[in-house]
C-alpha cells in the first residue's frame, strides 16, 4: 500500500520545518522558539506515520488527533 497524500504533505512540512529551525538558529540567533517550532512541526507527520501502524480504530483515530493538536501548536 502506497503512502497516503496526507502522509507525503506532513513529510513535506516536516523538512520546510527544518530549514526553518536552522534560519531561526543560525541567522536569528533564536533558539527557544526555534526548538518549539521545530519539535511541535516535525511532530505532526511522526504522528501521522505513527498512526499507519495503529493497533485499532480508536488508536488510529488518538494518533491522528495527536497531530492536529500538533499543528495547531505549530500554528500557534
Amino acid at each position: 500500500m502506497g503512502k497516503s497524500v496526507v502522509y507525503e504533505l506532513s513529510k513535506k512540512f516536516a523538512l520546510r520545518i527544518v530549514k526553518l529551525y536552522i534560519y531561526l538558529k543560525d541567522e536569528r540567533k533564536e533558539y527557544v522558539m526555534s526548538k518549539q517550532i521545530y519539535r511541535c512541526g516535525t511532530s505532526i507527520g511522526a504522528n501521522i506515520a505513527e498512526s499507519q501502524f495503529a493497533q485499532s480504530d480508536a488508536d488510529y483515530i488518538n494518533k491522528l488527533s495527536i497531530a492536529l493538536k500538533e499543528a495547531a501548536e505549530t500554528i500557534y
